[in-house]
């Protein structure tokens, strides 16, 4: 007769194999089109992780000039004329099911912060960015 132990030992194998596919079953696929106040975002898959651009502003132009809205504040002097519809504004690496952690571009104010990037479901993705003990976190939609 198999005791619990022997029982619990011969199994581990397959229980971890039973929970991994449980956990990769239940991974949303981030990749699509995000909408937020501001405009939206195409977030695709690059190099094992995933990358944000910005798709469309809902206010694409400068009101002071009328041309489209540049990213104007970048710290990068010759980034400044660049449109900001197809500006690259988040690059992150998994760190499990639904979750990732990386680097997020706020062109309001040109720099770079540290921030992770999770989804709540298959049409809610929050993006969150931190300085020491503040963050910010931002919400993100998918409409179907």
């Amino acid at each position: 007769m198999m005791t619990p132990t022997k029982f619990l030992r011969a199994s581990a194998p397959a229980i971890a194999f039973l929970g991994a596919s449980t956990l990769a079953a239940l991974a949303v696929d981030p990749t699509g089109t995000w909408f937020s106040d501001k405009g939206s975002m195409s977030v695709t898959n690059c190099s094992g992780g995933m990358c944000a651009t910005i798709a469309s502003l809902k206010e694409p132009n400068d009101p002071r000039t009328g041309r489209p809205k540049t990213d104007s504040q970048n710290a990068d002097p010759g980034k400044r004329n660049r449109p900001l519809v197809g500006v690259q504004v988040f690059t992150a690496m998994p760190q499990g099911p639904n979750k990732w952690s990386g680097r997020l571009y706020n062109y309001e104010d040109g720099k770079t912060y540290d921030a992770t990037i999770f989804l709540e479901g298959a049409n809610t993705l929050k993006m969150q960015g931190c300085v020491l003990f503040v963050c910010q976190t931002r919400t993100l939609t998918r409409k179907n």
